[in-house]
Parts: C-alpha cells; structure tokens; sequence
C-alpha cells in the first residue's frame, strides 16, 4: 500500500466553504494528485476536550459550529461516512504511546474538518474520522501524538491536521484589509523554521518567532501543525501550498504537505 503525506491545511473562516479562492484551488488540485486515502483522520482546534476522544460515528453530521455568517453557509453537508474501523487502530496505537483515548460515538464533522475537505474531496465518499484535541497540552505533546499515529500512513490514512497558519481574530474588521506586516513575517518564519526541519524551534515558536503572540493570542490553532509534521515521521520533505492567500488581512491560508514523494 502506498504512503501517505501529511498534510497542515489553514481552514480560515467558515466562509471559506463557499469563498475557495487560491487556497481552495491548491486544495482541490492537491486532492487529485495524491493517492486515492482509505480513510482520512482529522485533528481540528473546534473540538477540544479534557481527554483523547476518537469519534466512532459511521454516520457523521455536518456541524455548523459557528454563528452569524450568510444563510447559505448552514446549508452545506458534508455527508461522508464514518470510519469506525480506523478508530479502534487508532485508539490501539495511542494506547501504545501511553496516550489514553476513548471513542465519541455521537459526534460529528465541525467546520475545522468539513470546510477544507469540500474544497479537497467534493465528493465527501472517503470516511472521515475526528481526534479530539485536548486541553491545555504543550506543543511538544503534539508532536508525540503525531508520531504515535505515523504508523496509520502505510496503511491508507491520510493524516490531517486542520488549524490556521495566523489566528488572531480579535483583529477581525471584515473584507477588504490589506494583509497585516506581522502576518506576513510570522508566515516567513513558520516556512523557514520548517524548510530547515528545526523542530525545537517550532515547539518553542512564542519565543523564537516574530509577532508570535500577536499571530496566535492562544495556541491551539498552530498545534495542529506540530502534529501533522510528526505524524509524517522523522526528516520528512516538506511543501508549501498556497502560501500568497490571506484572508481579511490577518488570516494566513498556508498548507504544508509533509513526507509526500
């Protein structure tokens, strides 16, 4: 069976369902090219929970986790099946890693997950899985999580990490901003930092890079980053997708594909 790469896919604002633009082009184009997944296994900063849960729904609903935005966006479905199967593999090599995790039988697909895989697989008929994140865990503990699911990627599963490469948005004013100077050297840093495979500096990002605290007030949409950069294992190739999209100025649309041939 084929490996798999890993993949980082900034999700931006829910908006992006129906807005693809560059970064939902890449996205589509990125689909077509890689192997056909098995399965796809998804970690997202909108759901986050006191311990590891592992969704185990055949039958995921659509959640519309968000308020505010044009009726249109409650309308999209994301109707793929569930992958009950990859669950209990999945919740097998945690527990390997001495990583506790329990399955979630009613939960669904949140936006971190169904948004960008519309743009990825429109045709939502690969199964789709969700891990949960859990709370107030450092980046290295996503690194561990990441290499604890590596394993996954010989046999089918395409690991996603779903977060945003910036995420401030209590600077958040709506269409039309020109793209904010620290968005940019964040961006620059995070492409650098990557591209030399520097992980303690990664792990150490608040210090290390520029307008750190400005580009992410809180952690939990870069952690996926962290994760889905170990999951592809050790001195894996890395690609930039993508990388000239933000949205509303201050929302970096970059993707990384990870290990990929």
């Amino acid at each position: 069976m084929t490996t798999l790469p890993t993949l980082f896919i900034s999700h931006g604002a829910p908006t992006f369902a129906l807005a693809p633009g560059l970064a939902g082009e890449a996205l589509a184009e990125l689909g077509r090219e890689l192997p056909r997944p098995e399965a796809i296994l998804v970690l997202s900063p909108h759901w986050m929970t006191p311990n590891l849960l592992v969704t185990t729904n055949d039958r995921p609903e659509t959640i519309h986790d968000f308020g505010g935005f044009p009726a249109p966006l409650y309308e999209l479905k994301y109707p793929a099946p569930g992958a009950s199967g990859l669950a209990a593999r999945t919740i097998a090599l945690l527990e390997r890693a001495s990583l506790h995790a329990a399955p979630e039988a009613r939960r669904g697909l949140d936006h971190g997950a169904w948004v960008p895989l519309m743009h990825l697989y429109p045709e939502a008929d690969i199964p789709v899985m969700q891990l949960s994140m859990p709370f107030r865990q450092p980046p290295a503990f996503f690194l561990e999580l990441g290499r604890a699911l590596a394993p996954l990627r010989n046999e089918g599963v395409l690991i996603v990490g779903s977060g945003s490469i910036t995420h401030n948005l209590y600077e958040f004013s709506g269409d039309g901003r020109p793209t904010e100077s620290y968005v940019d050297a964040f961006r620059g840093w995070i492409a650098e930092t990557l591209a030399a495979d520097d992980l303690a500096a990664l792990l150490d990002y608040r210090v290390r890079a520029p307008f750190a605290e400005r580009a992410h007030p809180t952690d939990e949409h870069l952690l996926p980053l962290m994760f889905a950069r170990a999951a592809a294992g050790d001195s894996a190739t890395v690609a930039r997708i993508a990388a000239e999209d933000v949205r509303y100025g201050i929302l970096g649309m970059d993707a990384y594909v990870f290990g990929k041939d």
